[in-house]
């Protein structure tokens, strides 16, 4: 009788297998930035004019910078971009538009807010994804520790401003009138 032995999950995983599981990770970190991405412009399009978009315009650029990063740090890797998820990002950020506000004929303050409330989870999401990186970065030359800590930095900087701006938009959606 042989004894099997059994790793627990993710222990000692081949080289090729891990790098095969890096390329889903980030296909699915690029989905959402492609989401993300979508989502603010079209936040931006809907408070055109406003202070809230004054505020928006530099988070929006930044994170169209940062996708375009991580489109960088993939080609780095040899990460082949999964064009399906791409779209999928597209998609998943067309079918949020149809949630229910509260109001069917024009856009509600709830919109805004959600959308706010959206993109700070997203900003989140991509902070803990440079930090999975910056983490492998020790054991993977291709990944400059330097740009990881910077993008780590803003995205930090993108949620406080987006937490700020959500804050005061709980004030607008919820005001008695």
């Amino acid at each position: 009788m042989t004894e099997q032995r059994t790793d627990p999950p993710g222990a000692q995983r081949a080289p090729a297998a891990g790098m095969s599981l890096l390329g889903v990770y980030l296909n699915d970190h690029l989905a959402g930035a492609t989401a993300g991405t979508a989502r603010i412009r079209h936040l931006l399009r809907s408070c055109r004019g406003t202070a809230l978009a004054e505020a928006l315009a530099p988070v929006a650029a930044e994170i169209a910078e940062d996708r375009a990063s991580l489109l960088h740090i993939m080609r780095r890797l040899d990460v082949p971009v999964r064009r399906y998820k791409v779209y999928a990002g597209r998609a998943a950020e067309q079918v949020g538009r149809l949630k229910s506000n509260g109001s069917l004929v024009r856009r509600s303050p709830l919109s805004t807010l959600w959308e706010l409330e959206a993109l700070g989870l997203g900003v989140e999401g991509k902070s803990a994804g440079w930090q999975t990186l910056r983490d492998l970065a020790a054991a993977d030359a291709r990944l400059d520790m330097g740009q990881l800590d910077e993008l780590v930095a803003r995205a930090r900087r993108q949620r406080a401003t987006l937490e700020e701006l959500r804050r005061g938009q709980v004030q607008v959606a919820f005001r008695e009138t």
